[in-house]
């Protein structure tokens, strides 16, 4: 099994970006798959472009695409991406899309072909605070987990993919009060752990859990 998971370079001024940063850390082999690690621009529709060449090259099973959410307490597996940019601040080469959508011939949303559920599990379970979320935005983040599922739907039909955010690491918030944060070797066991969940539920369908418990 071979997954690709991808990393954004700094972006809005800060100086490192925890995506990339843990993404670094991930060993090689999570569960007998092969890790491939990819830092890509935040930049809109660049950012897919080289997703797109790596997918031809590496030719993965999965790709898990992570992304910053500041302001967020734990990792947060995305559900859904929607086909829209609205940008709030410019991308790092200075494009701001205004409700623009994001493919023309695309469906409304994309939803994420990994088993969130059971990979917000895997990271309690490791002791990782973490949970499902239903919006990841209308940034970067979100257009590159639509953009990937586009591919998926267009390209790559046989490979699963979807997007999870990470909060601040603890180094971005010496300047910001009240922000929540997490240490870089934490965020990096997280998504260590989300991986082994992928690998795990890779040939069967994700977890119910209702009420507290898992079914």
């Amino acid at each position: 099994m071979k997954i690709l998971v991808t990393g954004f370079d700094p972006f809005g001024g800060e100086a490192m970006n925890p995506a990339i940063e843990a993404v670094k850390l991930l060993p090689d082999t999570i569960k007998g798959a092969e890790i491939e690690k990819l830092e890509i621009p935040t930049v809109f529709h660049k950012s897919a472009e080289v997703v797109r060449e790596k997918m031809n090259e590496f030719k993965p099973d999965v790709v898990l695409n992570i992304g910053q959410a500041g302001g967020r307490m734990g990792l947060t597996p995305e559900r859904v991406a929607i086909n829209q940019d609205d940008a709030r601040i410019p991308d790092n080469e200075g494009n701001q899309p205004i409700d623009l959508a994001i493919q023309e011939d695309g469906q409304p949303a994309y939803f994420s072909k990994l088993p969130i559920k059971a990979m917000v599990e895997a990271m309690k379970n490791a002791g990782i605070p973490a949970s499902v979320s239903n919006t990841a935005g209308t940034f970067v983040c979100n257009h590159i987990m639509y953009q990937t599922l586009y591919l998926v739907d267009k390209e790559f039909p046989e490979v699963k993919a979807g997007f999870m955010h990470i909060p601040f690491m603890t180094e971005q918030v010496l300047d910001k009060p009240n922000q929540p944060a997490m240490s870089l070797t934490d965020m990096a066991r997280g998504i260590e752990a989300a991986i082994e969940a992928i690998v795990e539920y890779n040939d069967k369908d994700d977890i119910q859990v209702i009420g507290g418990a898992t079914h």
